[in-house]
């Protein structure tokens, strides 16, 4: 009698499982890395951070500039640049290509650096590029 309750409430479940899944996938669409397209239009970035090898920022002053799309940095006198992790706060439910995976090189400060920010609907994209400069010693 147990063994046919069980068998009965898995087929159930494996039911309202997948019924769930074909009900939502219409409801709540998502984009090709699996995020949650939304209704919502804002795309800027908030903030921008580098973080060193030891985890904390290298950064001394930073400007983002959200009407030219434009990040200033500053870094802190000594900053390795071949290995930062740059770290952005966007506005809700924005995505940024190219993905950061980790560790990056920003030695070539000749050449800008560009993200692309796209808004939570996936229509509106805007291009930020990061100039970076370091602090001279005193």
């Amino acid at each position: 009698m147990i063994k046919r309750i069980n068998k009965i409430f898995l087929t159930l479940f494996t039911i309202t499982a997948m019924m769930n899944c074909l009900c939502s996938c219409d409801d709540y669409p998502v984009d090709e890395d699996g995020l949650l397209i939304t209704g919502r239009q804002d795309c800027y970035v908030g903030s921008f951070e580098l973080l060193g090898e030891d985890h904390h920022s290298v950064i001394a002053t930073v400007k983002v500039d959200t009407v030219a799309c434009e990040i200033h940095a500053e870094l802190m006198y000594g900053t390795n640049l071949k290995k930062l992790w740059p770290q952005f706060s966007l506005a809700t439910d924005c995505k940024i290509s190219p993905k950061i995976t980790g560790w990056e090189d920003f030695s070539n400060t000749e050449n800008p650096r560009k993200w692309t920010i796209i808004s939570g609907n996936r229509k509106v994209k805007k291009e930020y590029t990061l100039y970076i400069t370091v602090q001279q010693p005193d």
